[in-house]
């Protein structure tokens, strides 16, 4: 498909060189922006969010980068097919879509749901993998995850079903403003206008149970994981967490599954990053995909 102005109503829209298009992707069709010139980075979204949640990191890494930023599999304007929520599944979706742009190797920024993602593609593909940052989420199956899984708080790791889905239908607002109150440092850093947005989005059909198939491949990630850590990964990687959220644990689970780690404690924030301290966050994987520590 050839690319076309990016459409976006409230919240804040890419950088007009910005473009869509819609790559056929492993089995689904795959949302996709791309913008810039330069070294590539793909910027993948987590739950509660879409590649929307991006604008201003990938605003500023377009200065300098081929930047790339996808609707996983079942959410956004992506394909929301019934299976393939797996990890290693996503990773292969993200392959196809930097394959279908002549991109070879890649920096790979993940948040949440994005960095499990980001953490099987980086595992899948070590010698296409030339940086990885992950953000305030654990990574099912790599240590502490058998303590980290026990909170209380991600009790929606196992939910799911037709009856949720009939529960949560109509309501999905209520339902998303469960993580965005609970998970952030400061709530009302995620505005009004952002959650319209996204409620809007996690409304459409099939959404909601794309959503959930994403959390109830948790147990089959973990596996898939267990096996990877066997041998770490060699690449640089940036481990971002929110003061009030995953805090410095992001760096102790990323030195159970590679060798060479920074740690970056964004602070007063909680899970939202790019909503709560976009500057530090951006800041922070500047700095590093520049090589500065």
């Amino acid at each position: 498909m050839l690319f076309a102005p990016a459409a976006r109503a409230e919240v804040e829209q890419f950088p007009s060189g910005f473009r869509t298009r819609t790559v056929a992707a492993n089995g689904t069709q795959i949302h996709v922006r791309v913008g810039g010139q330069g070294p590539a980075v793909i910027l993948i979204h987590g739950f509660g969010d879409t590649g929307d949640m991006w604008v201003k990191l990938g605003a500023d890494l377009a200065r300098d980068h081929t930047v790339v930023v996808p609707d996983l599999r079942g959410m956004g304007l992506s394909g929301k097919p019934d299976n393939g929520y797996d990890k290693w599944t996503q990773a292969a979706d993200m392959r196809a879509v930097l394959q279908s742009l002549g991109i070879e190797k890649a920096a790979v920024v993940g948040h949440d749901i994005g960095t499990m993602v980001a953490y099987a593609y980086a595992a899948r593909y070590r010698d296409l993998t030339e940086k990885l940052v992950v953000m305030d989420a654990p990574v099912p199956g790599v240590p502490p995850w058998d303590e980290v899984v026990r909170s209380p708080q991600l009790w929606h790791f196992d939910l799911g079903g037709p009856d949720m889905e009939r529960l949560v239908k109509g309501r999905e607002r209520i339902y998303l403003d469960r993580f965005w109150d609970d998970f952030a440092g400061t709530p009302s850093k995620v505005t009004e206008a952002t959650r319209r947005h996204y409620a809007e989005l996690y409304a459409r059909p099939g959404a909601m149970h794309a959503a959930f198939a994403q959390f109830r491949s948790i147990r089959t990630d973990a596996e898939d994981n267990k096996k990877a850590i066997a041998t770490k990964l060699t690449m640089p990687v940036l481990a971002v967490g929110g003061e009030k959220s995953f805090g410095a644990t992001e760096a102790v689970v990323m030195r159970n599954a590679a060798t060479d780690v920074t740690e970056v404690v964004i602070p007063g924030a909680g899970h939202w990053l790019m909503e709560e301290d976009p500057a530090a966050t951006i800041k922070a994987v500047r700095q590093f995909l520049d090589g500065k520590k």
